[in-house]
C-alpha cells in the first residue's frame, strides 16, 4: 500500500478554489451536462478556479464518474478552454481542480447564473 504522504508532491494545493461544482449524488447524464454547462459559461467570463467534486466508487463494481468527467476536462484542456487541470489530493474528496482560460477582458458582472446548479439533459424528462 502506498503512503499518501509520498503522493503529496504530485498534487498542488487544490483545496482552495473560487468556485465549486458539486456533482455528488447526480447520475452520469446530469454530471456530464453540468460540467459541459460550466465549461461553456466560463468561456465568456474572467478566468477562475473551480473544484469539481464527484462521488467515490461504491465498492460494489458500480461505475465512477471520474473517467468520463476526466475525459471531458482533458478534451476541454486540449481545446484551450482550461488553463490547468489536476486531480484533488487523495486525502480530500474525489474530484478535479481546474483553472479556466476564460476571457481575460470580461467583467466580473458578466455572469450567466450559478455554476453549481445541475443541468437538465436536453430531451429527457426527469
Amino acid at each position: 500500500m502506498v503512503d499518501l504522504g509520498e503522493l503529496k508532491p504530485l498534487f498542488r494545493d487544490n483545496n482552495e478554489a473560487e468556485y465549486e461544482l458539486d456533482l455528488r449524488g447526480l447520475d452520469m447524464p446530469h454530471s456530464v451536462a453540468s460540467t459541459e454547462r460550466m465549461l461553456e459559461r466560463n468561456r465568456f467570463r474572467t478566468p477562475r478556479s473551480v473544484r469539481i467534486l464527484i462521488d467515490a466508487p461504491d465498492g460494489e463494481g458500480g461505475t465512477s464518474h471520474f473517467q468520463p468527467i476526466g475525459r471531458l476536462l482533458l478534451d476541454a484542456r486540449k481545446e484551450g478552454i482550461l488553463e490547468q487541470m489536476s486531480t484533488l489530493p487523495p486525502e480530500d474528496v474525489l474530484g478535479f481542480h481546474i483553472v479556466t482560460t476564460g476571457k481575460p477582458d470580461a467583467g466580473e458582472d458578466d455572469t450567466l447564473g450559478d455554476e453549481t446548479e445541475p443541468a437538465e439533459p436536453e430531451g429527457e424528462d426527469t
